[in-house]
């Protein structure tokens, strides 16, 4: 269901999926550079079949890209600190929900979204308490190895030309250095490997094996 929260002096929407438990963890489901698509709201669907309380924000708010052309456009167009203030929002609007048990919130992100996931988890860490990127790009997002001191995943494609393999594992093996728990995975597949949505990106044995990973980091720092 579409709710409506406040987020840096504004109303700020977003898709949000309830488990059938009634209750769970918070996460935070960040969009592709497409926007808040129907792709994304049923990543937050299965997140909550699995026992989450999952809400994939719309940082776009209401804009949807219908080509890349147009979906590159409106990444470099986002402003990624009030982007940075709406994932803020989103967390708060969780950690208040009576649905949320235990009060912790983590964020996974896809394509522009798994680089802000790693942004919130940099900015906002008395509010995120574990982050997933899979395969995040986006030029304008500064990531600060010295600032990601909460657990980090990440799952990236070694044939993606957008986001290189010796670039994310440069970057991971700077948060470690830096003492940040971060480990990331690396599969035989291009970029968007997880989006069903796409059959030319989609790759179903990498999907399935970062997915499984994903569920079980999250579980393990979530609660």
């Amino acid at each position: 269901m579409l709710v409506s929260f406040p987020a840096n002096g504004h109303s700020a929407s977003g898709y949000l999926a309830l488990p059938k438990s009634g209750s769970g963890a918070g996460l935070i489901v960040i969009q592709e550079w497409w926007g808040l698509v129907d792709h994304i709201k049923e990543v937050a669907d299965r997140f909550a079949a699995a026992g989450f309380v999952a809400l994939a924000p719309d940082l776009y708010h209401g804009e949807q890209a219908r080509s890349p052309d147009q979906a590159g456009k409106m990444l470099m167009a986002l402003n990624i600190a009030e982007a940075g203030k709406d994932l803020r929002g989103t967390a708060d609007y969780l950690l208040a929900h009576s649905a949320v048990q235990p009060k912790k919130v983590g964020a996974v992100g896809f394509c522009m979204g798994g680089q802000l996931a790693l942004f919130a988890a940099q900015e906002h860490p008395d509010r995120i308490t574990a982050a997933v990127d899979f395969y995040g790009i986006h030029p304008n997002v500064k990531i600060e190895p010295t600032r990601l001191k909460i657990p980090l995943q990440g799952h990236f494609g070694k044939k993606d030309p957008s986001v290189k393999e010796e670039s994310a594992r440069s970057l991971f093996e700077g948060i470690q250095s830096q003492g940040g728990e971060a480990e990331a995975f690396f599969y035989d597949a291009g970029h968007a490997f997880f989006n069903d949505a796409r059959p030319e990106a989609y790759d179903p044995p990498s999907a399935d094996k970062a997915w499984e990973r994903t569920l079980n980091f999250l579980r393990t720092h979530l609660g």
